[in-house]
Formats: C-alpha cells, structure tokens, sequence
C-alpha cells in the first residue's frame, strides 16, 4: 500500500495499545514503525528486475519482523521504560505495527515474500489497490482525531473503531475478488474454455470494478466485472507473445521475474528489443513494471545481462471517467484490446 496508509495505520495501532499511556506520541511512534519496512527500496540492486523482485523481500518477513519487535522491546525496555503497561503488550504493539505492514501489502497486487528467506512464491491476494480511500480515510481520521483531542482514556475509542471499521472493508474486499472470479469462471465454462491461471484485481481507487485476466495459451483474456452487472462477462481475447520468450530460457532475469508474478507476464518486440510486462499491475495497457531482457543483435535475440525499465505511459483522467461509468452501466464500452495495443509501441 501507499506510505501514508501504512503510516495511519502504524499510528492506529499504537495509539490504540499504548495512547494511554505515550499520548499523541504513540501516533508518531507508530507512524515511523509502520513505514520502516518500505525503506529497503534506499537498497541499490543490480538491475531492474532485481530491484523489484527483492523489494517486500526480507524487509516484508514475518520472522525478520518478529526478530525486530523483539530487539525493540529489549531496547525501548532498557532506555525507556515505562511502568505503566507491561513489556508484554509492549511487544504486541511493537509487533502488530510491524507486521500489519506486511500482512496489508499481501492484499495488494504487487507480490509479498512474507516467509522470507523460504523461498514460497510472493504472496499477492490482490483485493485491493494499492490506493483505496475507502481503507485509508478512517485510520486518517482517528490519526487526526488522536492530535486534535489526545488519547489519554483509558480505552481511545477513535482508533479501535477505525481499525475494525477499515478491518472490515479489507475483509468485504475478498467477496468482491471472489465474486468477479466466480462470474468469470462460469463463462470459461460456458465457451469450454480451460485456463492455465486466472488473476484478478480491482481496478484503480475502487473494490466494485474488478479486472480478470485468463491465460490461455498464446492469448491471454481480459474482462471486467463489476458488482452491479446482469449480463455474463465479456473477454476479450489479446496477443501474448509468448513465442518471443523462447529466447529467455537462459535468463535468470526472466526466471525470476515469472516466479515474482506467477507467470502473469506478456512479451512484446519494439523495434530491437523485447519489453516483457507485468500485467498484474496498474490498468490495462498502463503497466508500470516493463523490463528490456534481451536485444536483437546479430541476426538473433540475445538476453541482456542487466535488465532495464521500459518507459510505462500513464492513464490518464479520460480512462479513469470510463472505468467510473463502466462500474454502474454494464453497456459503458471500455476499449481493452485498443488500451492492450499501447503496450506495442
């Protein structure tokens, strides 16, 4: 998630288990904690699929975590200790902080490597973007309550309501998820179709409009469904270029990079170079995570020895109106295979 939601919701946690005693301090405590697993992006790799790859890796464990709050509380016990509340719930609070980051960024897209150093494939449930007001905003408000009023009760009651209020947003987003696959489903069914893998994710700000890609081959299937629909999903089919990735059987880059994404990936020629795109993120034909892996040199295709990001467009304003309308108007046509096309040039 973004460094603001992981911030308010550090700052949530702490003022609920420890505003009574550390006040608005505990807010500001819990908003560094609840940041310092993102600051392994400062870590320079050796190439772009790299620097993806190991991001939400060993920073993002829950083991390296557990270590860490344990080392807090020694520290913080040793340096400031407080009678007031145990070292036992200091931990949990230390704890909580720290591993909610983790465990919030499971629900994104992206790929968390949350049983670091095991090497079990990145966890992505993808039932949320990685900006949704809808989470953020409660956890905002009890942090702005907390600086405003204080949390000196006994009990603060503003930050335990907006965690179990964006606690129970978070969990509804797992019906959506599963509901735009069910429908999905039914019409792979319907046309005989039998997929080799499924991924769906919402689409940008929103849970009520979910995207579901379907890999078939050397096609793979786009369709969007939103809550409101009547009609069966529509998919539509777009080019893989899987033939271009024969070339990479040698590419540790390339072999990474399938791990990381479960095999979600796409290959395109432009011009002398192969781009391969993460098709997991961001809206369709707007990816931010496209990777150069090998050059035309020679009469053939040569991978690269470091990987390098390919320039990504952004959506613009124009698109994200049409995903607003498609969400509420099943018939809102939403150009997936001219928006895909982008991704040639």
């Amino acid at each position: 998630m973004d460094s603001l939601t992981q911030a308010v919701l550090g700052a949530t946690i702490q003022g609920a288990l420890l505003g009574r005693w550390q006040g608005r301090k505990a807010l500001l405590y819990g908003a560094v904690l609840g940041t310092l697993p993102d600051l392994d992006v400062a870590i320079r790799y050796t190439d772009a699929v790299a620097a993806m790859t190991y991001h939400r890796g060993f920073s993002h464990s829950i083991f390296v975590l557990s270590a860490l709050a344990a080392l807090l509380t020694l520290l913080v016990r040793r340096w400031r200790p407080n009678p007031g509340y145990s070292t036992q719930r200091l931990f949990l609070s230390l704890w909580l902080v720290l591993v909610t980051h983790t465990l919030l960024d499971c629900f994104t897209s992206y790929g968390t490597q949350l049983f670091w150093p095991l090497m079990t494939p990145p966890i992505a449930w993808s039932s949320i973007f990685i900006i949704d007001p809808l989470y953020t905003l409660p956890l905002l408000a009890a942090v702005i309550g907390g600086v405003l009023f204080g949390l000196r009760d006994r009990t603060p009651r503003l930050p335990v309501a907006a965690l179990a209020l964006s606690s129970l947003y978070l969990l509804s987003t797992l019906g959506g998820k599963f509901m735009a696959e069910q429908r999905v489903q039914e019409a792979l069914e319907r046309d005989g179709v039998r997929p080799q893998a499924m991924f769906s994710t919402p689409t940008p700000f929103n849970t009520l409009l979910w995207r579901v890609i379907v890999l078939d081959g050397e096609d793979y299937h786009e369709a969007l469904v939103s809550w409101f629909d009547r009609e069966p999903p529509r998919l539509e089919p777009i080019p893989r270029g899987t033939e271009l990735a024969r070339c990479l059987r040698d590419s540790p880059q390339h072999l990474r990079l399938a791990w990381f994404t479960h095999g979600i990936l796409r290959y395109d020629q432009i011009d002398q170079v192969l781009v391969v795109t993460d098709l997991r993120l961001g809206m369709t034909g707007f990816h931010p995570f496209r990777f150069i892996l090998a050059e035309h040199r020679d009469g053939r295709w040569q991978p690269v020895k470091e990987a390098r990001r390919w320039h990504t467009e952004r959506g613009d304003l124009d698109r994200l109106k049409v995903l607003w309308q498609r969400i509420w108007h099943e018939d809102q046509a939403v150009p997936l295979s001219t928006w895909a096309g982008l991704l040639q040039r």
